[in-house]
């Protein structure tokens, strides 16, 4: 496969297209997180179908002291890098073509949500990306686009403005694809010096042990509903010695601190002591979110979250989340055990 270079909206409308056309929106600087996106893309448009890359970087959603000028721009790799992994063509415009006559009067706005967390910190980025990412839906039409999922702010906003206005295209998000070390896969991890990638290491480090908090907190509830706490029933456990472990099972399913505050408790220890290294890491935020709005979920809350973080190791600023679920509340039978 051949894959081709486009650079005008006109280019890539004259092309012939058989299946359904798979989109993989890129400011470049392309690695293996891009290529699992073009894969995922590949495989959903099939072989009659066409996977297009588009690369361009975005003026609008840098705001001031950002690294627009810094950002890295290697379209001759990026090329080789969308062939391996499946692509059918990178469309590369310049700034002139998406926006002819400069910056554009119209934007979209990112409303409340583009307000919270990483808007809060970058005001204005998310409404410079849902006006490049509408205008870049138009200029190349496809059936499916693909974002990945270590942006889940992005994802989210993304997701509410095709509800939202009606656009007819499916959003599919993507996992995040990581290092052997943990690390979220991006472009701006070759800015790290290898004391400041030590120290950037604790944000998936956070996450990770949010995440395992939370999956100990289930696993002992579980045991608690699988021993249930009865006078005979713990009769009988001691007679083979396991009453220990079903009292610990019940004490720390119903006793101990869990749920959101845990994980967010956890987590928060592991960016605590990474902001005693050298260089130190510089929190920006850390939350436990609803996915819907990116609000902060209570302590009673049931269903999908994800829990994002922020932070700088150096003059670097990363990202990153890990999605979680949380479970209905046991329910409690009057005389205070669970049913």
């Amino acid at each position: 496969m051949t894959t081709a270079l486009l650079r005008t909206a006109d280019e890539l409308h004259a092309r012939v297209k058989p299946g359904r056309r798979a989109v993989v929106m890129t400011m470049g600087a392309l690695h293996e997180g891009h290529a699992a996106l073009i894969r995922a893309a590949r495989q959903i448009a099939g072989p009659d179908g066409e996977v297009v890359v588009t690369v361009f970087v975005n003026p609008l959603q840098f705001g001031e002291g950002e690294d627009l000028e810094r950002y890295p721009r290697t379209l001759d790799t990026d090329l080789k890098v969308a062939e391996q992994a499946g692509a059918d063509a990178v469309f590369a415009p310049s700034v002139d073509e998406v926006y002819p006559g400069g910056e554009p009067q119209v934007r979209l706005s990112a409303g409340p949500m583009g307000e919270r967390l990483e808007g809060a910190f970058r005001p204005g980025h998310f409404d410079g990306m849902l006006t490049v990412v509408a205008k870049l839906l138009h200029l190349t039409r496809p059936d499916v686009a693909l974002f990945g999922q270590k942006d889940a702010q992005q994802l989210a906003l993304i997701r509410r403005m095709v509800r939202d206005l009606n656009f007819g295209v499916e959003i599919v998000g993507v996992p995040t694809v990581r290092e052997s070390d943990g690390l979220a896969l991006s472009s701006r991890n070759r800015y790290l010096s290898p004391a400041e990638r030590h120290t950037a290491l604790a944000l998936s480090r956070a996450l990770f042990a949010g995440r395992d908090r939370h999956a100990a907190q289930e696993a002992l509830r579980a045991r608690a509903r699988e021993v249930p706490s009865t006078n005979a029933r713990a009769e009988a456990l001691s007679a083979i010695g396991e009453s220990r472990a079903a009292a610990d099972a019940h004490a720390v399913a119903k006793a101990a601190p869990g749920g959101p505050a845990a994980v967010r408790g956890t987590a928060r220890l592991v960016l605590d002591e990474a902001a005693q290294l050298d260089p130190p890491l510089v929190l920006d935020y850390l939350a436990l979110v609803d996915p819907s709005d990116f609000t902060e979920i209570p302590d009673d809350f049931t269903g999908e979250a994800v829990l994002v973080v922020a932070a700088r190791a150096g003059t670097t600023r990363l990202i990153d989340n890990i999605p979680l679920s949380f479970g209905a509340p046991e329910p409690v039978d009057p005389h205070g055990a669970a049913s």
